[in-house]
């Protein structure tokens, strides 16, 4: 019987990253998906009782998009991997890790970027509450539970290290969907050297966000110049779109689909909240602006290794599903392929 490895999935973002690192492995292992579930007493009874969870992977329309994903893509899906004990889990989060799956051997994989850290950060780590009551992804990354941490980039590691991850866990794959900005150039959208605005979902995880400054700030930014709005995916559209109407000029550009990478790579300057495609704008050297600090998101920034990053972490899965050895010892002793290495070098050189 060939081995079995869960993928845990989470946004859209999440589970297509999972479904590429499973390209490289299905052949040889039998891969199954679970969306994230709640593992505690507690969560369970939010996800039931309460619509708090709906504005999170658990459960609501999030959960929902994610399993449409596998079952579109004819993924097999093992909610809450229950059906077979498994070789390796592979987690989008380690801010959540069942119970059941701590003796199994496991990999984490960097999403994108991590919510800023705040006094409740601090505060929930000091007092060992679990990491899902900062109420955001701060903790993502820096809880030591998983096996092998698969990061971004070379900032990243150090970022996931200086909060608490022991450097002996981390090795730096990229991740898919950051990985290959260059590919977005000479697209076909239509328009070219606008101010682009890429909004993000924060009233819809429950999160404060004065959207109105927001625009008011986008459009002082522009000075005159055309604006492009791209609506977060997760977003009330209808909402958004009166208050740009109402605070932005006329004739103000408002998406809500399209591929959010060309509309970058085609902008003359980007003003991204708290989104991961402030990274894409990085990459092809435009403007941005962000609530993070930009020199810091630049230090942080994912490598760009041609779009093998979902092989590299494939790779990790691969060594590490077959090591005999001791956890602690494995990243001791592994290397990537050697083609791979040459080629992150070459491109971020």
């Amino acid at each position: 019987m060939r081995r079995k490895i869960l993928f845990i999935t989470g946004s859209i973002n999440q589970t297509s990253q999972m479904h590429q690192i499973s390209k490289h492995l299905e052949d040889d292992y039998d891969c199954w998906f679970s969306q994230l579930f709640p593992d505690s007493a507690f969560l369970k009874a939010i996800v039931k009782y309460t619509p708090v969870a709906n504005g999170t992977v658990l459960a609501g329309q999030f959960k929902e998009r994610s399993e449409n994903y596998l079952q579109e893509h004819s993924l097999q899906i093992d909610y809450g991997g229950n059906l077979h004990p498994y070789d390796l889990v592979v987690n989008c989060t380690d801010m959540i890790v069942a119970e059941k799956f701590r003796q199994t051997k496991t990999v984490w994989v960097q999403e994108g970027m991590i919510d800023r850290r705040t006094p409740l950060t601090e505060l929930v780590k000091a007092v060992g509450l679990a990491p899902y009551f900062t109420g955001d992804t701060s903790l993502n990354g820096s809880t030591n539970v998983c096996d092998i941490y698969c990061a971004a980039s070379q900032g990243y590691k150090n970022y996931f290290v200086k909060h608490g991850t022991d450097h002996r866990k981390l090795i730096v794959t990229g991740i898919p969907n950051y990985d290959d900005h260059f590919q977005f150039i000479g697209n076909d959208f239509p328009y070219h050297n606008y101010v682009m605005v890429a909004t993000s979902d924060m009233r819809e995880t429950y999160k404060f966000e004065n959207r109105i400054a927001f625009i008011k700030n986008a459009v002082k930014i522009a000075a005159g110049r055309q604006l492009l709005f791209k609506l977060h995916p997760n977003e009330r559209f209808d909402r958004a779109e009166a208050e740009i109407s109402k605070h932005a000029p006329a004739g103000t550009m408002i998406y809500h689909t399209g591929n959010t990478s060309h509309m970058i790579a085609n902008c003359s300057e980007l003003i991204t909240q708290y989104s991961t495609v402030v990274y894409t704008g990085i990459s092809l050297g435009k403007k941005v602006h962000s609530y993070f600090d930009v020199e810091e998101l630049k230090r942080l920034a994912p490598i760009q290794n041609g779009g093998t990053s979902a092989k590299s972490i494939a790779q990790v899965c691969r060594g590490y599903i077959e090591f005999k050895g001791r956890k602690e010892d494995f990243l001791t002793e592994f290397t990537l392929q050697p083609e791979v290495i040459e080629y992150n070098e070459m491109q971020c050189a």
